[in-house]
């Protein structure tokens, strides 16, 4: 059940609220109900960030913007080993073999 409220408003904020109102194609008074709404609705759950970025809680703690350069030189070779790894010799040649 709605019960009525009385609130006062200077002139120009009372004149633009109105005309935006009418902008929408409602009443003043549905507008102060849907901006009253907006501004109290519950905040939404925001999402875990580590969820987001795949970020682990294991492991030693690490400095991305410090050892990103390290840690990509490990990637590669990593890679790279695998790569090797996967290489035999076909008559005499060395086949890769490749994804």
């Amino acid at each position: 059940m709605n019960t009525r409220s009385q609130i006062t408003l200077d002139p120009e904020t009372q004149r633009r609220a109105q005309a935006k109102a009418s902008e929408l194609g409602i009443s003043f008074a549905e507008y102060v109900r849907r901006v009253l709404a907006e501004d109290l609705e519950q905040p939404k759950n925001k999402s875990d960030v580590s969820l987001t970025f795949d970020i682990v809680d294991e492991g030693p703690p690490t400095n991305i913007a410090r050892d990103k350069d390290r840690m990509v030189a490990e990637a590669v070779w990593q890679e790279q080993r695998r790569g090797v790894s996967r290489t035999r010799r076909v008559r005499g040649k060395v086949k890769v073999s490749r994804r």
